[in-house]
């Protein structure tokens, strides 16, 4: 994949130009986002216009609608703000956000923890993963795709022992999503829209978590959403999401996700790095840019980008 391909996806998702607060530092001095987005000009927010164009009409060569944000105000939007876009693995980075709820109030003792803690029927089927280390695999390596199993969203095989390559996986963070349900016994959808969305002006309008597409619709009478994909989200909810991530996971005077947790989604975590990938035709050397189920440009790999930026990256330029 060329950079300038990738520079057109990361605009076509979303792009939230901001100042980085300390983390510690005083909120009372970071200005947050109304119900509704106030405009600036650039030039009040020390932005270039004509830069901020060429963005645009790089982002538009895949089509779809975009905002860019500075200082919790929009200075530049095109398309149809209200359409909402099928995210496809976006959601992903936005699905893990319930991860980090699960660790703040408790339901998660740690990411390293196995997953066959919080899962009875866990990694199986296919019955061709029983006794393939299936109690070593833990949720961080759920999170950061070095658990194993195959791309496919629904019961894939293992393809590695846990924790020794990276391959790019939805069946493995599907399987995360359904330890979150289990620990919690919600509808994920619901208990994003009230502990997340919510509260950060995202309305049931704005996003829309599809019924699971790979595997039965309910886990013990619980509704099985996925994070490989199935959110459907407008510019708005992503502007949102991604200023809640910007702002280490506070909105205003209260705390949604932990900062600490922020600081891991958006970085290498150790031991991740350096990774075999499997299939490194189609990902590269992505174990030296990858999260907890975010992309970023740790190693550089993306030039004259800054090496702290992190995204969201769906299929399609979703």
């Amino acid at each position: 994949m060329t950079e300038g391909k990738l520079i057109r996806r990361i605009l076509g998702l979303l792009l939230v130009l901001a100042t980085l607060p300390a983390a510690g530092s005083d909120t009372a001095s970071v200005l947050w986002p109304p119900e509704q987005w106030e405009m600036a000009a650039p030039a009040q927010v020390g932005m270039d216009s004509s830069l901020l164009a060429k963005a645009r009409d790089c982002a538009l060569t895949g089509g779809g609608s975009g905002m860019i944000t500075r200082h919790s105000k929009v200075v530049l939007r095109w398309g149809d703000q209200k359409q909402t876009y099928d995210l496809k693995s976006s959601t992903k980075a936005i699905g893990v956000t319930a991860v980090g709820l699960a660790l703040m109030d408790g339901k998660f003792a740690s990411l390293h923890e196995p997953a066959s803690k919080y899962h009875p029927q866990w990694g199986i089927p296919p019955e061709t993963n029983r006794g393939k280390g299936l109690d070593k695999i833990t949720l961080f390596q759920l999170a950061t795709q070095t658990a194993g199993f195959d791309k496919n969203g629904g019961y894939t095989e293992l393809l590695f022992e846990p924790g020794t390559q990276w391959s790019y996986s939805d069946g493995g963070p599907n399987w995360l999503a359904e330890c979150v349900t289990l620990a919690y016994g919600r509808d994920l959808q619901d208990l994003m829209f009230d502990r997340v969305f919510a509260p950060v002006g995202i309305g049931r309008d704005d996003l829309k978590w599809r019924a699971n597409s790979y595997r039965p619709k309910q886990i013990e009478g619980v509704m099985r959403r996925e994070f490989g994909a199935g959110i459907s989200a407008n510019v708005d909810a992503m502007a949102r999401i991604g200023y809640l991530y910007l702002r280490h996971g506070q909105w205003r005077d209260r705390q949604i996700i932990p900062a600490w947790f922020v600081e891991a989604a958006r970085t290498v975590p150790y031991g991740i790095k350096g990774l075999p990938v499997v299939r490194p035709e189609s990902y590269g050397n992505a174990s030296d840019h990858y999260g907890l189920l975010w992309w970023n440009n740790a190693d550089g790999t993306m030039k004259n980008v800054q090496r702290d930026a992190y995204w969201s990256w769906g299929l399609y330029d979703s």
